[in-house]
C-alpha cells in the first residue's frame, strides 16, 4: 500500500468572493459571492470552476463563528442556509470547516504567539497562543478566533 499525499481543496468564503485553491495549482480562482450566495450555489459554482481538478479533502474558511467544525449562524453578508448544510456530501469528500480568520492565521503562522487581524469585507481576528504537539511530529496551534466585528 502506498501513501498518497492528500490533495486538498481550500475555500476561503468571503463577502464579495470565494477564493479557491487546491494542491498542485499555483493560482487561485475567485468566484463572486454576496447576498445571494447560498451554500448550495457556492458548491455548484466551485464544482464548475474546478472541473477537472483532483482533490480528496476540502478545507473551508467560514466568515462567522464555527463550533466543532460547523457554522453557528448564517453570515450577515451572504445568503441563508449555511447552518446544517452538508458540505461533505455536496463536495463529495471529507470537509473541515474553521473560521476564516483562523484559517488565514494558520496560513501565515511561523511559530510563537501571533495575533492575526484579517481585513476584508469585515474584520476577523485570531490569536495563536502556543503550538501543541500532536502525533507523528505534527502539531496544531491553540488558537482563538473572533468572528467579524
Amino acid at each position: 500500500m502506498t501513501n498518497q499525499p492528500l490533495k486538498i481543496l481550500v475555500l476561503d468564503v468571503g463577502g464579495t468572493h470565494v477564493k479557491i485553491l487546491a494542491t498542485g495549482h499555483k493560482t487561485f480562482i475567485e468566484i463572486p459571492s454576496g447576498p445571494k450566495m447560498t451554500p448550495r450555489k457556492m458548491v455548484a459554482d466551485v464544482r464548475k470552476a474546478t472541473a477537472g481538478w483532483e482533490y480528496s479533502v476540502a478545507a473551508i474558511g467560514y466568515p462567522g463563528p464555527v463550533l466543532h467544525g460547523k457554522p453557528l449562524g448564517d453570515p450577515h453578508n451572504l445568503g441563508r442556509g449555511w447552518v446544517g448544510f452538508d458540505f461533505a456530501k455536496a463536495l463529495g469528500c471529507p470537509v473541515k470547516i474553521i473560521n476564516d480568520a483562523a484559517m488565514q492565521a494558520l496560513g501565515h503562522y511561523e511559530g510563537g504567539r501571533m495575533l492575526f487581524l484579517g481585513l476584508g469585507t469585515g474584520l476577523g481576528s485570531a490569536l495563536i497562543v502556543e503550538w501543541r504537539p500532536g502525533t507523528h511530529g505534527v502539531g496544531a496551534p491553540a488558537l482563538q478566533a473572533w468572528p467579524h466585528l
